[in-house]
């Protein structure tokens, strides 16, 4: 298939630490003017120059200006994450960091927000990330050249504001987007012979689950906690947030005080969901469970489907004995199936814990597309390890796995229920991996179109030693 390089840059680089200078109008022409110039500073009072070289202005894009300096800084910090830029020009740049601020600059006139607390817990979660991977604060602040703390916050909170901004308008666009399957048969039909995709090697796999039994009084204990936290913050106007950072076990928001911000859409477990969508501003729910562990939940602020929220997470505590009683089970399963007492699939729906896959005979599903199969070569790394000595008809021994959404650690089997060898994509068999192909073709194009519209409408200005790159969108208008 024919390879767009230039137009899904966007797609494969993702802009982490680029500074977005928002573009004042009564200076803007002042700006444009000093494209790339030599500015002559007095050193004395009468005749003597100093030339100074300006940081140049590479481009504006609606209220957004791009530094020469942001470019720069973009391909180190890419480098600094162990990305390769061997393909990843000048020109491919600052043409992506011009389709960010289209986005950007479009959710704006658009109304799409992005609250400050979700920028900020972003922007809170990037620097225990980044502290944790050099050691400390002022390591970082050394690293990225900032004085402060606070610098250092405001120029991320100004990234990922515009990232963000820029994420949301790209999801509205093609939010709505599907496919057909005369769509995808037509798709399907005009790939010529000689590009049609080729498939890796693939496994179907099978699991049976089992959990470690929690003992009521644990259950009990962690509901106490969480009734005496909310009745703390409702009595004594305690802080919730404050109760979150110190109790809540959701690694995803305890630092930023238990808070989300969600809509039906977001994917969250649907018992946490009916809970948020029940509430009143300012109200508190009673404890209640999902599959993480027992929960609580705030609501900060309704704005029409959106709600901000924050909530508190703990866990029950699992004795020891617990986890090795799940084990022993799952043992004595595993015996059961090889000695023909029950079918893997039987035995799946009879014994796992696991609801999503007991009632499918254990079969997992690929998260990419929901397709029965795995690509070996795209396989996440742990699952492969699990499997890739599996013979047919054989099963692992129990596995302790910790839950990677943040749950209590489970227990599993596996087996290798089916062997895919390489191939040439077939309509029948790869239908659900040539309909994502065709779905984000589509995508691509609906994209295509609306950068080509929207260039029209917004002012953009190049700098001329720019004005020669080959663009993947028309820039620089005629």
């Amino acid at each position: 298939m024919r390879k767009r390089n230039k137009g899904l840059l966007s797609l494969l680089v993702m802009v982490i630490l680029t500074v977005g200078a928002r573009a004042q109008e009564e200076t803007m022409e002042k700006e444009l003017q000093s494209m790339g110039a030599i500015v002559e500073t007095p050193t004395d009072s009468v005749t003597n120059f100093k030339k100074v070289k300006l940081d140049g202005i590479s481009a504006v894009v609606g209220d957004y200006v791009i530094l020469d300096s942001d470019i720069e800084k973009t391909l180190i910090d890419l480098k600094s994450q162990g990305a390769s830029t061997e393909d990843i020009t000048h020109c491919s740049l600052l043409g992506k960091l011009m389709e960010d601020r289209l986005y950007a600059h479009q959710a704006v006139q658009d109304s799409i927000l992005v609250s400050d607390d979700e920028v900020n817990a972003t922007s809170d979660r990037q620097i225990q990330q980044l502290v944790q991977q050099v050691g400390s604060m002022d390591k970082v602040l050394e690293f990225y050249k900032k004085e402060t703390v606070e610098d250092f916050r405001e120029e991320l909170y100004n990234i990922n504001k515009l990232r963000m901004l820029s994420e949301k308008m790209q999801q509205n666009i093609v939010s709505e987007i599907q496919v057909t399957p005369e769509e995808v048969r037509q798709f399907f039909k005009n790939i010529p012979a000689d590009q049609k995709p080729v498939f890796g090697a693939e496994l179907e796999i099978s699991q049976i689950v089992k959990a470690p039994e929690i003992p009521e009084e644990e259950k009990q204990k962690v509901i106490n906690k969480l009734e005496e936290i909310k009745a703390d913050v409702e009595d004594n106007d305690a802080s919730f947030s404050v109760k979150a950072i110190l109790y809540s076990q959701d690694p995803g928001s305890k630092s930023k005080g238990g808070f989300y911000s969600m809509t039906r859409q977001t994917p969250f477990v649907k018992e946490f969901k009916d809970v948020a969508f029940s509430l009143q501003e300012g109200e508190i729910s009673e404890p209640f469970e999902t599959t993480f562990g027992y929960h609580i939940i705030y609501i900060e602020k309704i704005r029409g489907q959106e709600l901000d929220l924050r909530h508190i997470l703990i866990q029950p505590e699992i004795p020891q004995a617990a986890v090795d009683a799940a084990k022993i089970e799952l043992d004595s399963i595993r015996k059961q199936v090889l000695e023909g007492k029950y079918t893997f699939a039987e035995a799946a729906l009879n014994f796992s814990d696991e609801k999503e896959t007991k009632f499918d005979g254990g079969l997992l599903r690929n998260p990419i597309n929901f397709d029965s199969r795995f690509e070996l070569t795209k396989m996440d790394p742990t699952l492969y390890n699990q499997v890739r000595n599996l013979k047919d008809e054989e099963i692992s021994y129990p596995l302790l796995e910790a839950d990677p959404r943040g749950g209590p650690p489970k227990y599993k089997i596996l087996k290798v229920t089916n062997r895919y060898d390489e191939h040439e994509a077939d309509f029948a068999k790869d239908y659900l991996k040539i309909q994502e192909l065709a779905l984000r073709e589509k995508q691509y194009n609906t994209i295509k179109e609306w950068m080509d519209e929207h260039i029209k409408d917004t002012y953009v200005s190049v700098n001329a030693t720019n004005r020669s790159c080959d663009f993947a969108n028309n820039w620089v208008k005629e």
